[in-house]
């Protein structure tokens, strides 16, 4: 598991190190420079005689840049150095210049010929303290480099040191200007920036380096493994039959949308599951003649997916299963058109009730319960949405996009990224809500048993979406039923990882 803590939990861990003298500094500043000289050589080029800029702020990642200028001046690299402030590390800039680096004119022009001269950048500009919206004069410092970068024939390296320049590094989101990353060189744990949507999307490939932090506390963001979701995954023994291994009911798919019906069965089977129930009569037919093991009308089950593919005007049907599962204590997916039933009716779910929204959901689910939230304002800063949205419906949300973002009423967040962004085809989230329903299932009476869940339904979720994103792994264009076709060897992959 990836864990990703906030810059405060980051502070804090470093405290007794420094005030046992452990050199920090020096172990930050030689990761950096490693990550340039590996980047160096992975693109056929020698260290000596390479151009870098070093673009240097106040602060412990000026200083940390400062001094990896030094490395790399000292292994023959010609390094310049771009003084964004006036109170750079002072040690750090002399020892920079004594190796050999020289400082350039911080005008326009002087940064821009030295950018362009450079294959290498190292952004020490901004520490894991700065908040975006970035201000002036680091703002226009920033554009003007990010500008450059995309217009450069020969696109330049920029190794991040602990976070790019601009994003929200506690929160993922992203106000203003940004330094793309190529590499980002995190020092002793990913901030949450870094592996979560929007801002992970500029960090390029995130490096952590060890530097002896230690870390005892939940994270606040996270991302699971294959090995971690194998830990989660109920693996079949010799005195297990249909119903222990778990029963899921499905209310999926309508006259408008058949389809759903076949692709939340498909992702649920894959899965699985002892048996898949399907309360949808008008859709049976259909789905029989794809999936005839498939057990139609109510009965026992362990878990229920509700929504998928049913219009906001037909959910009157849907309350009668809720209710049941709600009474029972089982766990819930609901999804697409069921998402209606939570903005005015059911305002108070435990968190055993999982929520599938795509963005512009979320943003009227929460616009409904008063928050005056757009769709833009979830995708520029989702973190803080499924919080909210969990906060105030107590249930469990998965924000679907392009990296999946996962939250309980608590507990940490979790960022589930594509492996592949074929994956965004119509059907897509039919499929994981199948998926997500069978895997509940399996954990269902165990879940039943804690009461609201206690954080582990946003677990589950999590694993979920690592299997769909595994199944959707492809180089090239797919179907909703492909994903459907890859689950089990996504599973078998996980378990064997």
């Amino acid at each position: 598991m990836l864990r990703a803590y906030r810059s405060s939990e980051v502070r804090e861990a470093e405290k007794p190190l420094l005030e046992q003298g452990v050199p920090l500094m020096e172990r930050a500043s030689f990761a950096v420079a490693t990550a340039a000289v590996r980047e160096l050589r992975s693109r056929g080029h020698l260290v000596t005689g390479s151009q870098v800029l070093v673009l240097a702020g106040g602060g412990n990642n000026g200083a940390d840049a400062l001094y990896a200028g030094a490395y790399l001046a000292a292994r023959g690299a010609s390094v310049e150095i771009v003084r964004a402030s006036d109170s750079v590390h002072a040690e750090a800039l002399a020892t920079a210049k004594e190796s050999g680096c020289a400082l350039v004119d911080s005008g326009k022009d002087g940064i821009l010929k030295a950018a362009r001269r450079a294959g290498l950048w190292i952004d020490g500009l901004a520490g894991i303290g700065v908040r975006p919206p970035l201000t002036e004069p680091l703002s226009s410092l920033v554009t003007l480099l990010e500008e450059e970068r995309i217009a450069a024939p020969d696109e330049p390296i920029v190794i991040a040191v602990d976070c790019p320049t601009g994003i929200g590094v506690d929160d993922g989101a992203l106000v203003g200007p940004v330094l793309t990353a190529t590499v980002t060189v995190t020092m002793g744990a990913p901030k949450p920036g870094l592996i979560a949507p929007p801002a992970s999307r500029v960090c390029g490939r995130v490096e952590v380096a060890d530097i002896g932090l230690w870390f005892t506390g939940e994270p606040a963001v996270a991302t699971l493994s294959g090995s971690d979701v194998a830990d989660l995954l109920r693996v079949p023994g010799p005195t297990d039959h249909k119903y222990t291994r778990g029963v899921v009911l499905l209310g999926t798919g309508s006259d408008s949308f058949p389809g759903a019906a076949v692709l939340t069965v498909g992702g649920a089977l894959g899965a699985g599951p002892g048996m898949v129930r399907l309360d949808s009569p008008e859709v049976a037919g259909l789905v029989l003649r794809r999936y005839p093991e498939v057990v139609t009308g109510l009965g026992r089950a362990q878990a229920v997916v509700l929504g998928s593919g049913v219009p906001a005007t037909e959910t009157e049907r849907l309350k009668a299963p809720l209710d049941r599962a709600l009474e029972e204590k089982y766990p819930v997916v609901l999804d697409a058109g069921a998402l209606e039933l939570v903005k005015t009716e059911y305002t108070d779910l435990p968190s055993t009730v999982v929520l599938t929204p795509h963005a512009g959901e979320l943003a009227e689910l929460l616009s409904a319960r008063g928050e005056g939230i757009t769709r833009q304002d979830v995708e520029a800063a989702p973190i803080r949405a499924v919080r909210l949205a969990a906060t105030i419906t107590g249930a469990t949300i998965v924000l679907k996009g392009a990296s999946d973002v996962i939250a309980g009423p608590d507990g940490p967040v979790y960022s589930q990224p594509a492996r592949s962004h074929w994956r965004a085809v119509a059907g897509a989230g039919d499929v994981y809500a199948g998926l997500l329903g069978a895997l509940l299932a399996s954990a269902g009476e165990d879940l039943a048993r804690s009461g609201r869940g206690y954080g582990k339904p946003a677990l589950i979720a999590a694993a979920a979406s690592w299997i769909h994103a595994e199944a959707a792994h492809s180089d090239g264009p797919i179907r909703a039923m492909d994903i459907v076709d890859g689950i089990p060897a996504a599973i078998a992959s996980a378990l064997h990882d």
